[in-house]
């Protein structure tokens, strides 16, 4: 059976959803461990509750001195030592010899290290219909920019944040005087169901990254992936 290792950040709704869809078939793996940058993360408490290995790796640990801890803001010119960070929190992902490397939340930007050694093997879920609003605060722009539509986009990771080839994407409405958390729940209704999907074609060995796009049953798929309203 297949390895699956999940990063996290926070309350883990998406991880939730990845282990209820091992434990009833709908994924063909076994996700075998969670870590996070925040020891105080629920998605870590989901994980021991379901009896997988959960761990958290304190940034802070390996910062440079000089460097800014950037554990949470993701800015660039603001960082701690990604490069040291990331090195041993790939060494203990390795020690799982994963298949699969998903990104569950996980509020790190990741270097390009990281990324070139779980390339074509993670991916990621964005709230929002890459290429737009790539970053934070994705539903709050998209209303104050007076969208109609918003949604979620799981996407490969590759060292553009955020500018992975884009998979599938799910879009929901925004109606006129919804609220940021109305918005928010759409999307994550939305996200539980598009996330474990994708997640069992890299398993069953549909899904592929190649030639800089994804690939789906042998067919390259179009820039913005497929579409599900």
């Amino acid at each position: 059976m297949k390895k699956i290792v999940v990063l996290v950040s926070g309350q883990g709704s998406n991880l939730q959803a990845l282990i209820d869809a091992c434990q009833q078939g709908r994924i063909a793996a076994e996700i075998v461990a969670v870590f996070s940058n925040k020891a105080q993360a629920y998605g870590l408490q989901r994980a021991e509750a379901a009896g997988i290995a959960a761990q958290a790796l304190d940034a802070k640990a390996y910062a440079d001195r000089t460097a800014f801890d950037a554990a949470q803001a993701l800015d660039a010119k603001a960082y701690a030592d990604r490069t040291a960070f990331d090195a041993a929190l790939a060494d203990a992902i390795d020690q799982y010899q994963p298949d699969l490397v998903v990104l569950a939340g996980y509020m790190r930007i990741l270097s390009p290290q990281f990324v070139q050694r779980y390339a074509g093997r993670m991916l990621n879920i964005h709230p929002s219909l890459l290429p737009k609003y790539p970053g934070l605060h994705t539903h709050r722009q998209a209303i104050d920019n007076g969208d109609s539509e918003h949604g979620t986009s799981v996407h490969f990771v590759t060292e553009q944040l955020d500018g992975g080839p884009v998979i599938l994407q799910a879009k929901v409405p925004i109606f006129p005087g919804d609220e940021e958390d109305e918005v928010v729940e759409r999307v994550q209704a939305q996200e539980h169901t598009l996330y474990p999907l994708v997640v069992s074609w890299f398993v069953d060995g549909r899904l592929a990254m190649r030639d800089g796009a994804a690939w789906l049953d042998g067919e390259r798929l179009p820039a913005q992936g497929h579409a599900a309203d």
